[in-house]
Formats: structure tokens, C-alpha cells, sequence
């Protein structure tokens, strides 16, 4: 009996969030952006909280003595932002008047990222380890921005909020004791969550890729980013158990979606 509770109070569960709490998002754009999303956690909340963030980051970084250490670079970057965000509003017309914010760590780590409303830091570390040409560097900010856009860290937190929710109905409906459900966590990760990272990922490669075309940097260099990834990772963790596609089939993806937006690129302004 109690294995027909299992999936009866989890569809339960997740009807009673999902039923009046999707939202768009973002507009189409070019590549079909558009997809409803679950949302329980409300956008004041991340925002604000990924204020703090940025600011801890911020000061932190301002302590080592590593916040905008070269002039030159912190150019560099902040000049590509501009171009990126002047065309956000293919997406969502609120987005151009966040308060963008665009740092520099000097940091051997090979990442970039940007938080809610628009809290950029890219680290030399990317720039430096991949060698990026400013159309590159603008594919690692433009799908950065693309998961502030698409609000990709509110959707997962909804999700885990709601596969929290889920696992406390299940655990008292069925009966289960703490390790019981310590192991149905474990399960919903897996097949959950992580399929859902994966999906960020890509949407975010899509839309990135499309704000890079539309702001005049060739599409084809974020496929070029990706292969340089790839040589620098060497073999990858295989998708199936990974939270980002892997290199070979992100590859494959960005060239379709490359030739997709190459008419934007061609019909833009170099600057």
C-alpha cells in the first residue's frame, strides 16, 4: 500500500505550488526563451539577498587588494557589459534600468558570474587561462547575464523549496524515518534537480549567445570559448552525472544556435 502513497503525495504536493505560480520571465527573443517557470521564493527576496552577496564579495575582494587591480582589463569588461545590457531588452524591457553593477577580481579562478539585478564579477583568471578576445569574453558575460535574466537562481530555489515541501509530505504520509528520507532527498537530487541545472545551462548559452550576435560580437566565438574549455579541462565528467552539459554536446549546441542569431550579428552595430 504505501508504495502507491509515494508518488500520489508528491504530485499532490507539487500541484498545490506549481497551480497559480508560473511565471514568464523573459520574451522569446530569437532563440524561444519564453518557457513558463515555477516560482515560490519572490523576486525582492533574491534580489536582496544577492545584494549582501555582492557586497560581501565586494569588500572582501577590496580587503586582498585584488577589486579592479588594472584599470585596462576593468575597462575592458565593463565596456563589453554596456553593450550586452543595451540589448537585454529583447528579452525583458525592466532589465536595462537594473542596478547594474559590473568588478573585476584579480584571481587566477576561471569563472565569471552574475547575481540577481545585474551583480557581475568576472575573474582575470578566465580571461588569462583561456586567452579571450573581447568577442569571447563577451560569450562568458552574455550567458552570465542570461541566468539574471531568466532568474535561474529564484527558479532553483523554488524548486528546492518545493522538493523540500515534497519530501516532508512523503516522509509523514509514508512513514519514513530520518534516513529514509535523507536517501529520498538523495533521489530527488538526482533526478530533479540536477536535469534542471542542465537545462539552465543551456537556456543560458542560448540567450547569451543571442545578446552577444545582437550587441555585434560574432556567435561563432562562443562556440570557439567552449573548445578552449574543453582542451583546458580535458576529459570531462560525463553528462548524465554532471550539472552542466557536457563540452562535446554544449559545442554541438552553440554552433546550431550560432548560425541561428548569425542574422542579428550581421544586422548589428560593431561599435
Amino acid at each position: 500500500m504505501k508504495k502507491n502513497i509515494l508518488p500520489a503525495a508528491l504530485i499532490a504536493c507539487a500541484a498545490v505550488f506549481s497551480g497559480c505560480l508560473t511565471t514568464k520571465t523573459t520574451e522569446a527573443g530569437a532563440v524561444g526563451a519564453d518557457r513558463k517557470q515555477l516560482m515560490i521564493v519572490s523576486e525582492e527576496a533574491m534580489e536582496q539577498s544577492a545584494q549582501e552577496a555582492y557586497a560581501q564579495v565586494l569588500a572582501e575582494a577590496k580587503k586582498n587588494g585584488t577589486l579592479n587591480t588594472d584599470a585596462q582589463t576593468t575597462a575592458r569588461v565593463q565596456k563589453i557589459a554596456q553593450r550586452l545590457i543595451a540589448q537585454t531588452p529583447a528579452f525583458r524591457k525592466d532589465a536595462v534600468s537594473w542596478d547594474w553593477q559590473v568588478n573585476v577580481i584579480t584571481d587566477s579562478t576561471v569563472n565569471a558570474w552574475c547575481m540577481p539585478g545585474g551583480k557581475i564579477v568576472v575573474y582575470t583568471g578566465i580571461i588569462q587561462a583561456l586567452d579571450l578576445n573581447d568577442a569571447q569574453l563577451a560569450a562568458v558575460m552574455g550567458h552570465e547575464i542570461a541566468h539574471a535574466l531568466k532568474e535561474h537562481s529564484r527558479e532553483q530555489a523554488s524548486q528546492d523549496q518545493l522538493k523540500n515541501a515534497g519530501i516532508s509530505v512523503v516522509s509523514q504520509a509514508a512513514g519514513l524515518n530520518e534516513a529514509a528520507s535523507g536517501a529520498l532527498t538523495i533521489a530527488a537530487q538526482y533526478t530533479i534537480t540536477l536535469p534542471f541545472s542542465r537545462s539552465h545551462e543551456k537556456e543560458s548559452d542560448h540567450i547569451g549567445t543571442e545578446l552577444m550576435a545582437r550587441a555585434g560580437y560574432d556567435p561563432n566565438e562562443a562556440v570557439a570559448v567552449w573548445k578552449k574549455m574543453s582542451a583546458l579541462s580535458g576529459s570531462s565528467v560525463p553528462e548524465l552525472l554532471s550539472t552542466h552539459p557536457s563540452n562535446e554536446s554544449r559545442i554541438k549546441d552553440l554552433e546550431t544556435i550560432s548560425r541561428q542569431v548569425y542574422p542579428l550579428y550581421e544586422a548589428a552595430d560593431k561599435q
